[in-house]
């Protein structure tokens, strides 16, 4: 058979293999997405469940039985198979819950070195640090950083960085009010989720100045309001709208929302 007769279907198989590897290569693509996204679950105020692509389950900042926000089926500590507890500084909203969440999931304790240092737990699961620490748990590294705030009796208030292996990281602000360093860790860390303090009252960065952090310092892809609405002192949904305005970045999360960044 002449060549100029046999190429046109040498061509068309040449097209549909091209076509099925670039079908298979979208469906990779979405596989490999969906294989890297986090998961954060909003469970009231500033506590946050967040799960890495490798299965690591970390709880922020967990206050659930007291807590007014949190649903009744999510607010037993038991509940949670968890591989870290991590605590931005003491105050009851924050860390209510910490210990028993630690002793039932037999999973570290991670803040302040002297709060930690103070708890009731054994040795093996007090990972107590300080600002510019880290611990590596599962594939998720997990950085100190500071927090303008306070924490009593001991220790100081933190900021935690969360790395996953993907190369993305996510910030859990604390409580805290705007401060130069924030640019730092912009720098050092670029947090493409945010989880931003934004309450007011007498307590930390009121909706206003949370956004002027967000424009200043960083260039987040997500932003997570939270500490807002829970108790008539602090800032409440309308004001954080306000604020935020149509800022396409901002996901609200009410309590027992879960979401994959």
């Amino acid at each position: 058979m002449p060549l100029n007769t046999r190429l046109p279907g040498r061509i068309a198989g040449v097209a549909v293999a091209m076509l099925a590897l670039l079908c298979g290569a979208g469906v990779a693509s979405a596989a490999a997405a969906k294989a890297t996204a986090i998961k954060v679950t909003a469970l009231g105020h500033a506590t946050f469940l967040v799960e890495s692509a490798g299965g690591t389950r970390i709880m922020i900042d967990p206050w659930l039985r007291q807590n007014p926000a949190t649903p009744a089926e999510l607010k037993d500590p038991t509940r949670y198979h968890l591989n870290a507890v991590l605590v931005t500084h003491s105050h009851f909203d924050h860390a209510a819950d910490a210990v028993e969440l630690a002793k039932s999931a037999d999973a570290p304790l991670i803040s302040a070195f002297e709060w930690v240092s103070a708890q009731a737990l054994p040795d093996k699961l007090k990972l107590g640090g300080n600002v510019g620490g880290k611990f590596r748990i599962g594939d998720v590294t997990i950085h100190l950083v500071p927090a303008m705030h306070s924490s009593e009796p001991s220790g100081r208030a933190l900021g935690f960085v969360l790395s996953f292996a993907d190369g993305r990281s996510l910030y859990h602000t604390g409580d805290t009010w705007i401060f130069g360093d924030m640019a730092l860790i912009e720098e050092i860390y670029h947090p493409a989720i945010i989880l931003l303090g934004v309450g007011g009252g007498p307590y930390g960065e009121d909706p206003t100045t949370a956004r002027l952090a967000i424009e200043k310092y960083f260039k987040p892809d997500v932003i997570v309001p939270m500490h807002y609405g829970t108790f008539p002192a602090l800032a409440q949904q309308a004001e954080v709208e306000a604020a935020f305005g149509k800022d396409k970045r901002v996901v609200y999360m009410k309590a027992g929302d879960i979401n994959e960044f």
